[in-house]
């Protein structure tokens, strides 16, 4: 049997960035990626146009919540990809960690949120083809 990588998406509000980047994986990867998303001081809802702007794409973030960071969750994944979350994700050994800069959705128009999510959707098909090399 072998082994399904576990991503972690981290952001600080856990309501833009790192949803959009995990709805994508979890969308493209088709199960083969435990994929997970949190933020280090989250918000209470996801951002709206995060969620108008994947909906778009048909990918509903609509029941989507924000989630604080667990550092077991960090401790369990193979891959933690930090997105402005500062120095607040703890490092274990043995976990890979990238940094990916990305501009925070929040208080952003539509059209800077559609932006942003074609970044992430570049990045995240990246990452997609190098874990199911």
């Amino acid at each position: 049997m072998t082994h399904r990588a576990t991503v972690l998406f981290v952001c600080v509000h856990n309501a833009g960035r790192s949803q959009i980047a995990a709805a994508l994986l979890n969308h493209y990867g088709m199960g083969r990626i435990d994929v997970r998303s949190a933020g280090s001081a989250p918000s209470d809802q996801i951002n709206p146009a995060a969620v108008s702007v994947m909906e778009e794409w048909g990918i509903d973030l609509f029941d989507a919540q924000p989630k604080r960071l667990d550092p077991r969750v960090v401790e369990q994944s193979d891959i933690v990809i930090t997105m402005g979350c500062g120095d607040t994700c703890p490092i274990f050994p043995g976990v890979k960690y990238e940094d990916w800069v990305l501009d925070d959705p929040a208080g952003q128009p539509v059209e800077r949120v559609r932006q942003i999510r074609d970044e992430i959707d570049r990045r995240v098909r990246k990452l997609l083809s190098q874990l199911l090399d």
